[in-house]
């Protein structure tokens, strides 16, 4: 049997900024993103609110540096869209920071132009 992974594709600074994280973060959200190209989903994952279903999902992980997240989208089949990786700073309870919700929706819109390309050559 052959395990084919859907490529992995990068929105914005999303790679950078996972790459700033510290080093066990990074590991923990790499295997994490694995899972998610093999058509599974890690422990850790969940849907993040406000996107309407399980489109978008996140990855938290705490370390002694705080609470990080990763967000990515499988909502398309072309591939799966890494849309926002953050350390989570909000004093104010576990929602999300506007800011980060306002950057994971406009690159949302870009991993839909993205995979329009892709269709279509």
């Amino acid at each position: 049997m052959v395990d084919r992974a859907k490529q992995l594709i990068w929105i914005g600074s999303s790679k950078k900024d996972l790459l700033s994280l510290p080093l066990d973060v990074r590991k923990f959200f790499g295997h994490a993103l694995d899972f998610a190209q093999r058509g599974d989903q890690h422990d850790a994952t969940k849907p993040l609110k406000g996107f309407g279903g399980a489109g978008v999902l996140e990855i938290v992980e705490d370390d002694a540096g705080g609470t990080y997240r990763a967000v990515y989208t499988v909502k398309f089949a072309a591939a799966v869209f890494v849309l926002h990786c953050f350390q989570k700073k909000s004093k104010s309870g576990i929602a999300t920071p506007k800011k980060d919700m306002d950057i994971i929706r406009a690159r949302l819109k870009v991993a839909e132009v993205l995979t329009k390309e892709l269709q279509h050559g």
